[in-house]
C-alpha cells in the first residue's frame, strides 16, 4: 500500500465513529476482540486520530541485558522507532499491560510530534502528563505513571506483531481512536471499513433524527425495509 493510499484512508476512517467501526467488524467480519482495552486518552477533548500502526514491543526487564534499554546505547530500540516511524503513522506500544510505568516522556514525544505521527496507544503508562497534554499529541494509554519504563520493562523490537490490551497488531494495521476508544483495523479491511463505515454513519443520523422526531423505534432501530426504503428514497444516491 502506497503512502497516499495509506493516508487517504486515513482521513476517511478517522471520519467514522469507533461504534460505527465495531459494528462493521462484527456483523461483515466476525470480528470480535479488535477494540483495544485498558486504556484512556490522557486528554479526552484530543483524542482522534487515524493512521498505520508502527509497533513497539516490550518485555519484562532484565537488568544483565541493558543494551536497548540505554537510550544511548548505539542499538537502543527506543532511538531506533524515532528514527524510523513515518509521519502519519500511529505508534501502538505493547507495555505488556503494565500500569505501574511510563513508556514515554515529553522529550520522546515532543520528537514523534516533529515526525508527524498522527498519536500513541500504550498498554501501560505514560509520564510528564501534564507537558504531554500541552504538547497536543493525541495519546491513549493505562494512566499517568512516574516510574520510567525501564524499572520494569525492556525495548524488545520494533515492526512487528504485538498484542496491545489483548489485541493483535500488526504493523500497517488501521488504529482508529476517538472518544469512545481505540478500535483496530486489519490492513486488508481498511478501505472496505472505511466505506462501509461512512454509509452507515448516514443511515444512523438519519434514524436518530427520525427516532428524536417521535418515529418510535420499532422499525427504526434496526430499520425495517420499509424504513430503508425511505432513507434511500430520501437521500442522494452518493449519500446511500
Amino acid at each position: 500500500m502506497t503512502t497516499d493510499q495509506q493516508n487517504s484512508i486515513s482521513l476517511a476512517l478517522k471520519a467514522v465513529p469507533t461504534a460505527a467501526i465495531t459494528g462493521q467488524l462484527l456483523k461483515k467480519h466476525g470480528l470480535r476482540t479488535q477494540a483495544i482495552q485498558g486504556v484512556v486518552p490522557l486528554d479526552q477533548g484530543n483524542c482522534r486520530f487515524a493512521g498505520p500502526a508502527f509497533t513497539l514491543r516490550y518485555v519484562p526487564q532484565r537488568e544483565d541485558l541493558n543494551a536497548s534499554t540505554d537510550m544511548g546505547s548505539p542499538g537502543s530500540v527506543v532511538v531506533a522507532v524515532m528514527e524510523q516511524i513515518p509521519a502519519g503513522a500511529v505508534l501502538v506500544i505493547d507495555m505488556q499491560r503494565n500500569a505501574s510505568v511510563g513508556a514515554l516522556g515529553d522529550v520522546l514525544v515532543s520528537q514523534l510530534i516533529y515526525a508527524g505521527v498522527a498519536g500513541i496507544v500504550a498498554d501501560g503508562g505514560m509520564r510528564d502528563v501534564q507537558q504531554l497534554r500541552r504538547l497536543g499529541l493525541p495519546v491513549y494509554c493505562s494512566g499517568p505513571a512516574a516510574p520510567p519504563s525501564p524499572s520494569a520493562l525492556m525495548p524488545a523490537d520494533l515492526q512487528t506483531l504485538i498484542g496491545c490490551g489483548l489485541v493483535a497488531v500488526f504493523p500497517g494495521d488501521f488504529i482508529v481512536a476517538d472518544e469512545d476508544g481505540v478500535v483496530v483495523v486489519p490492513q486488508h479491511l481498511a478501505a472496505e471499513v472505511a466505506s462501509a463505515g461512512a454509509k452507515k454513519e448516514r443511515l444512523d443520523v438519519w434514524l436518530q433524527q427520525q427516532v428524536a422526531a417521535g418515529s418510535g423505534v420499532r422499525g427504526f432501530y434496526p430499520p425495517s425495509e420499509a424504513t430503508l426504503a425511505r432513507y434511500y428514497s430520501e437521500m442522494p444516491e452518493s449519500d446511500r
